[in-house]
């Protein structure tokens, strides 16, 4: 046997194996993307429900690495909390138990129907049924690559050399179950390691305390994979899901080796032959484990996240923490990031209209300093946001998606549009007021301060109405547009009586004043068209024009 052709054989059908598991995976998340969200946050609410829905998962998704880098997605987003997070870890290393399980069967002989059934789909389908057509492919693909790659491990292994060398290794279990998890970890898959353990015990080739140690390092390789190549970035924080699945799958490594003389034989009696035995032990394990940590998921989850801690958001204020680049493989995912992002901006904006508050009634510098800096936190955020959001597959998005993407697209720009009214225009009021070392009338500074108060509750309305997307909140909106309207023609109508009365005070800042009533006013009506504009248009409920119509 010519070894290195065969170690190419191995390491291309490892390939074609990755490659299946990822169309697998990007199959099912196109078909069902959206439906798996909603799947997993229906099921989130207790653990049960959590740990059943990662098993359902996995088995679709045929891998729980690829269940493991999704969920990693959404706890780095915020969109699902640590501890049912870990519960559908759980549940997906049982689901990884349940596909080998059906795999150890003879099912290779389905892979050709299955990608030609496929093709079939991807060729002619549409839409679901042509995403779908990728999923049989991806399907047909691992099982060709699995029913391959043992076909080529057996005779290599089954070598005098190569099954000495394993029998050797034998005696030294902790060096077996690190090879074991070095190959899943190469492989991409535990599926491949545990076939591979059962293979050979089926054939005598390796005791049954090697293929228990093959199963171990095969359940520690699957939870590397998420650590080491999940996108977590620079924030510690997003490391917390897969160090978690990581540390259970150790405890419970530790745990066997602890009694490994003793349950080793005990393995041999959970199947027929010593191949099924192995598979079985490796459902059990997986089980033991879930059962061992569900009952203390919420402390085991408090403890992770004191280990690692969320950053400070004052360390980077203009970055991005939710738009996350994996979570584009799913639109509505990837738009539910955007639109956390987006609410971010509401806050800054809010931030931004209180310190313009404080520099329109304090002779401090500070306030104009801090509130400017604010402005760079908006443009950092909407740069992002605009590349995000416009960086998804636009042939992937339905329309609804569409119309979301373009919503996401107006706030974060109309909310960029105020704030740099807030920095370049009234604090640039506020400035020149102090500047020039004069006062707004008390009736006119009051005035303004209850405009600024007025536009606050209005920037959390479009931040609310952002994210419920309510019609009738919409047209509250609406209507503060024609309601700043008029408090501003009023208000320059009492600037302009204060003046005829000749108060000292308004007549200084005359200019300073009615700038800022026509600002304030523009701040408003970005509000309105941040988040009012598209749920109304969409609703049919907006006139092409405010012009009377001429006959």
């Amino acid at each position: 046997m010519d070894t290195t052709l065969v170690i190419f054989e191995l390491a291309g059908f490892a390939a074609l194996l990755m490659w299946g598991v990822h169309m697998v995976q990007t199959g099912v998340q196109r078909t069902f993307g959206p439906k798996l969200r909603h799947f997993l946050a229906g099921a989130l609410r207790n653990r049960l429900r959590a740990f059943g829905a990662g098993a359902a998962v996995t088995v679709a998704l045929q891998s729980s690495t690829a269940t493991a880098l999704m969920l990693t997605a959404f706890t780095a987003g915020g969109l699902v909390e640590l501890a049912p997070a870990l519960a559908v870890m759980l549940g997906a290393n049982v689901g990884s138990s349940l596909v080998v399980q059906a795999l150890s069967f003879d099912v290779a002989i389905l892979a050709p129907i299955l990608v030609l059934a496929g093709v079939v789909l991807w060729r002619r389908g549409r839409d679901a049924w042509h995403d779908f057509g990728r999923v049989l492919i991806g399907l047909g693909l691992v099982l060709t690559a699995l029913h391959q790659f043992l076909q080529l491990l057996e005779p290599l292994v089954a070598q005098p050399g190569a099954a000495e060398a394993l029998r050797q290794a034998g005696q030294f279990i902790p060096l077996v179950v690190a090879g074991a998890a070095l190959l899943t970890w190469a492989a991409h898959s535990s599926v491949v390691t545990v076939l591979l353990a059962m293979s050979l015990a089926a054939k005598g080739v390796v005791g049954i305390e090697t293929g228990v140690a093959l199963v171990l390092g095969a359940n520690l390789g699957s939870a590397i994979n998420p650590l080491l190549e999940g996108d977590v970035g620079s924030n510690p924080a997003n490391r917390r899901l897969p160090l978690g699945n990581l540390v259970n799958r150790l405890a419970g490594l530790a745990l066997v080796l602890g009694f490994f003389a003793y349950l080793a034989p005990l393995v041999a009696r959970l199947g027929p032959d010593p191949g099924r035995a192995l598979a079985n032990f490796h459902t059990l394990f997986n089980l033991a484990l879930a059962l061992a940590f569900l009952p203390w998921l919420k402390p085991y989850a408090e403890l992770i996240r004191r280990l690692l801690p969320s950053p400070a958001a004052e360390a980077r204020p203009g970055a991005p923490i939710y738009l996350d680049p994996a979570a584009r493989e799913t639109p509505q995912v990837a738009l539910a990031l955007a639109t956390r992002e987006g609410l971010r901006m509401a806050d800054t904006v809010e931030g931004m209209l209180k310190g313009l508050r404080e520099a329109l009634q304090s002779d401090s510098r500070e306030p104009i300093t801090t509130t400017r800096q604010l402005d760079d936190v908006l443009d950092g955020l909407n740069s992002a946001i605009k590349g995000y959001v416009l960086g998804l597959p636009h042939e992937r998005l339905s329309p609804a998606e569409l119309e979301r993407q373009m919503e996401v697209l107006t706030f974060a720009t109309n909310l960029e549009h105020a704030g740099d009214l807030i920095s370049n225009d009234l604090l640039s009021v506020a400035q020149r007021r102090q500047a020039r070392g004069v006062a707004f009338s008390e009736e006119g500074e009051a005035e303004l301060v209850r405009l600024v108060d007025r536009l606050i509750g209005n920037a959390r309305l479009a931040g609310s109405l952002f994210m419920n997307r309510d019609p009738a909140t919409a047209r509250s909106l609406m209507s503060e547009k024609e309601a700043f309207r008029e408090i501003e023609t009023e208000a320059v109508a009492a600037h302009f009586e204060r003046l005829r009365s000749g108060n000292p005070k308004t007549v200084e800042t005359s200019s300073l004043h009615l700038d800022a009533l026509r600002d304030l006013k523009r701040i408003n009506s970005h509000l309105v068209e941040a988040s009012a504009y598209p749920i109304l248009r969409t609703g049919g409920e907006l006139l092409p024009s405010r012009l009377k119509s001429v006959k």
